[in-house]
């Protein structure tokens, strides 16, 4: 699991994209470097940001609110335009799907960086969300054109993931060395590797296009119903929920969120099958992806406010004190596939589950002046017990789809898991909003803590489901 987009699924849309013959001239290696490249930058956004929001406030002002929108503003376009951003690259082709998208990423990044004020800096954000939902997709589906072999592609899935947890494991402690020096460095960083990915690209070969239809009614309410939500939570906070414009915006995500089933139920072209949910193994997985998530990101963003503002540590030693987790997030993801295959995925995602439990429990009972050494040893659990749910929630899903669904099961998880980010942190940065400090954020670690493991009541009857026949949803 990545702190994030590190464990996006390892086969998100690669079953979508269809080719027929292998790429004339295609170089797998230089593909594979595309790839991983994308995937690299698009990881390290989600983790640098996190250690330099004080220095954010301090320069540009803002509230809590303000921090939070800056996580958020990424994540949300992120996974609002997953299953879309698929779509385009069948339709745009994979090679060309993603030099656009790296371009606006690119762009953005240099507009975040120059950025002279927060509503600027949030613009900056959501454009590159945008351009990150059109990488991740395309740099699979070129994988997926350039390896014709199985185990070859296989392989290749490794090193393309390897990208990400590396840029998980960096994340922290690289944005803590340039927010030392100025935070706006976190942004230019992503400059020389969006140039060096565009330059790989321009030697890949074009990719073939598929006349595949936009799902345009589900994708304007999507992303409505999950903004609408996400500015209730984070502003409602500090206004309160009970004002008439906060009030709206649930309303807005109801209607919305109503809206977009019903395009879903009756349209022609619908993004996201609903009869997907009708596989019990399925829609409780996809429960857990989002809690899993939701608990990461928002332990992430806790944690990085409390030892910088509550502790005086600085941005470096913040990163310094995330290493321990992310970095055993990066070491152990191997591991976590051999153990699926010798105890089968339910079993692997109720322990994951419960390390997660016990890590944030850990936090929640740790007192507030206890050494930072002490705090960051406590996150472990939570990172371990989130790269452990990854690999089993990925195969159990796909194990109780149709082989013709995978490409689009994959949209689904990758959407469900980063919708839990982008929640996380809103709930999360709410509750701090509302009490003291330690007050908020021993709510929502101890809250999470028991929805996990009331979760974990949910998903061990799923393992006598894997053993029988998979289910056609």
């Amino acid at each position: 699991m990545k702190a994030s987009t590190s464990s996006l699924p390892l086969k998100a849309h690669m079953s979508s994209t269809v080719v027929s013959a292998p790429a004339t001239g295609a170089r797998p290696r230089t593909s594979l470097a595309v790839a991983m490249l994308g995937f690299f930058v698009v990881a390290l956004d989600a983790q640098i940001v996190n250690v330099a929001l004080p220095g954010i406030r301090n320069d540009l002002g803002g509230g809590l609110s303000g921090l939070q929108w800056i996580v958020t503003g990424y994540t949300l376009m992120f996974s609002a335009l997953q299953l879309f951003a698929g779509t385009f690259s069948d339709r745009a082709g994979a090679r060309r799907a993603y030099g656009l998208g790296m371009v606006l990423f690119t762009v953005a990044s240099a507009g975040c960086a120059f950025s002279p004020s927060l509503e600027l800096l949030l613009a900056g954000r959501i454009l590159q969300g945008i351009g990150a939902a059109m990488i991740t997709p395309s740099s699979l589906a070129l994988i997926r054109e350039a390896y014709q072999d199985t185990a070859q592609r296989g392989q290749a899935i490794v090193y393309w993931g390897l990208g990400g947890s590396v840029a998980a494991a960096a994340g922290p402690v690289l944005g803590g060395v340039l927010t030392q020096l100025d935070w706006r460095l976190i942004f230019f960083v992503n400059l020389p590797v969006g140039a060096a990915a565009l330059f790989v690209l321009a030697r890949v070969s074009p990719s073939p296009r598929r006349p595949m239809p936009f799902d345009w009614v589900g994708q304007f309410t999507a992303v409505l119903a999950l903004a609408s939500l996400t500015y209730g939570i984070i502003e409602g906070a500090a206004v309160g929920y009970g004002t008439p414009g906060i009030l709206g915006m649930f309303g807005v995500c109801a209607a919305s969120a109503a809206v977009f089933v019903l395009a879903q139920a009756r349209g022609r072209h619908p993004m996201l099958p609903l009869d997907l949910f009708r596989s019990r193994t399925v829609s409780t997985t996809l429960a857990v992806a989002v809690v899993t998530m939701a608990a990461f990101y928002g332990v992430v963003f806790l944690q990085s406010l409390y030892f910088q503002q509550l502790r005086g540590a600085t941005a470096l030693e913040a990163g310094l004190l995330f290493l321990p987790m992310t970095g055993l997030v990066a070491l152990l993801n191997p591991l976590a596939a051999r153990l699926m295959l010798r105890y089968g995925s339910v079993l692997m995602i109720a322990a994951g589950q419960l390390l997660m439990a016990a890590g944030l429990a850990g936090l929640w009972l740790l007192p507030a002046d206890a050494p930072t050494l002490v705090a960051s040893l406590t996150m472990v659990p939570v990172g371990v017990g989130g790269s452990f749910t990854v690999p089993p929630i990925i195969a159990l899903v796909m194990d109780h789809v149709p082989a013709g669904r995978a490409g689009t099961a994959s949209g689904v998880i990758n959407t469900a898991r980063q919708v839990g980010g982008s929640l996380g942190v809103a709930i999360y940065g709410a509750l701090l909003a509302g009490n003291e400090f330690m007050t908020g954020l021993r709510t929502g670690l101890g809250t999470t803590a028991v929805i996990l493991l009331v979760l974990i009541a949910a998903t061990l009857p799923l393992r006598k489901l894997h053993t029988q026949t998979k289910e056609t949803p």
